[in-house]
């Protein structure tokens, strides 16, 4: 192994996955950081390699394993460092991986300098993946340093209680547990003390978050953030569909932050495949949810996910989704195949969709989401919107996005980077997927 006491060492970072694992790992980071580490590319020669796993997908949990065995064909003296959603599920599967020399899951990530000296005094100390399903109490991973240009991810919750029949993520992540609304106070406090007008509320299942303190929820915490002098945006991640409420939303019409972009999950627009995915909604509620929020929010932006191929989906049942994604006309979706999930009740179901008819679906579906997304910014053509312009543009065209997260373009040789500007959008030929703002 290279000696670890040199003064300047190295780690190299590949998170995979959702913008939960993008927090942790930044957290990390700043663990690594604090050691004296200097993070450098993952293509880089490193003393140590951290993979921040995903398992949602079976293509996942290869990319995983590719990335553990190319760190270490980087430097074979590194310390590779397995951690995340991959481990915590499959680690006998991981610690047959020879590349591995250590295999944190989802808990105590805090601790992994402490797993790395404990791994480099005896070799033998490589599994420190603990039991997720007894977890109670939020992990104080935080970040106090955001790196981002424009806007600050805030992971607020984590774990799962739903155990959808597909869905791995519950056995990775846990059970709920919400993070104390005075540390997510402190947190946006020092990012809008650093400059960040625009925070996104971020976990595993966030409408969960209070569930487990059961005095507030998340309608709570963003009353109380929006008291804080600076933060003008509140952005939320995605939204089990149930939550929304007729009483949530008057109370979200009365935040000033809140940006109206609801990502809802459907995964399905056929009432069998929701039953048979375990989902607690039908076509028809979600529909219902989504003409609440129009009447309040006219241009809110609804995107979602959808599921295609699950166990048993025939072809009426696809059909049935897409005309109900047509009828309530999405801003986008994102469309993904299902994966069979060894552990979740439907792996084992019968009437399993072949692979080519998976890939046939997801690409008639992805046309029809650009058809609507088309559709949705004709809608705002001609409206003022304010937009915040992101810090990393260059030159005289300076990209930005509004309220309802629609992406504007906009021609200035003033520096507006981080900046919020109202101005009137237009739909163009020229940019399809964008918006072109002009001054008002």
């Amino acid at each position: 192994m290279l000696d670890m006491t040199v003064q300047q060492k190295k780690v190299a970072f590949m998170t995979l996955g959702c913008k939960v694992n993008t927090y942790d790992s930044e957290a990390m980071m700043e663990i690594f950081e604090g050691a004296g580490y200097a993070i450098v590319d993952f293509s880089e020669v490193a003393d140590v390699y951290v993979i921040n796993t995903c398992t949602v997908t079976h293509l996942g949990d290869q990319k995983s394993r590719k990335m553990m065995r190319k760190a270490k064909r980087l430097n074979p003296e590194a310390t590779i460092c397995a951690v995340g959603c991959y481990v915590q599920v499959s680690p006998s599967e991981v610690e047959k991986i020879q590349e591995v020399d250590l295999m944190i899951g989802t808990k105590n990530r805090g601790e992994i300098l402490t797993y790395i000296d404990a791994h480099l005094k005896d070799s033998s100390n490589r599994d420190f993946v603990s039991n997720i399903m007894e977890e109670k109490i939020f992990e104080p991973l935080v970040i106090s340093e955001v790196k981002r240009k424009t806007r600050a991810f805030i992971k607020i919750q984590e774990g799962c209680n739903q155990f959808c029949t597909y869905c791995i993520v519950p056995y990775a992540r846990g059970p709920v547990r919400s993070r104390l609304r005075s540390d997510v106070v402190a947190e946006v406090c020092r990012v809008v003390a650093a400059g960040y007008q625009e925070i996104i509320l971020t976990g595993i299942h966030i409408a969960s978050y209070g569930l487990d303190h059961q005095d507030y929820d998340l309608i709570d915490l963003m009353e109380e953030l929006d008291k804080i002098p600076g933060l003008l945006r509140i952005r939320l991640g995605s939204l089990e569909p149930k939550f929304i409420t007729v009483a949530r939303l008057d109370r979200l019409l009365a935040i000033n932050s809140f940006c109206p972009h609801f990502h809802l999950s459907l995964q399905s627009g056929s009432d069998s495949v929701l039953r048979r995915m375990g989902r607690r909604y039908t076509p028809a509620e979600f529909l219902s949810i989504v003409e609440k929020i129009r009447k309040r929010f006219p241009l809110a932006a609804i995107t979602t996910d959808v599921m295609v191929g699950f166990p048993g989906e025939t072809v009426d049942e696809f059909n049935q989704t897409m005309a109900f994604a047509r009828m309530v006309e999405f801003y986008q979706i994102h469309v993904f195949k299902y994966s069979k999930r060894r552990g979740t009740k439907a792996a084992d179901f019968p009437n399993q969709v072949e692979e080519t008819e998976k890939t046939q679906r997801s690409h008639l579906l992805t046309e029809l989401s650009h058809e609507l997304e088309v559709a949705f910014l004709k809608k705002n053509d001609g409206e003022k919107a304010k937009v915040l312009f992101e810090a990393y543009t260059k030159g005289d065209s300076h990209e930005g996005h509004t309220e309802n997260y629609i992406p504007v373009l906009y021609n200035t040789k003033e520096k507006i980077d981080g900046t919020i500007l109202e101005l009137r959008v237009y739909n163009t030929l020229r940019h399809p997927n964008k918006l072109t703002g002009k001054n008002i």
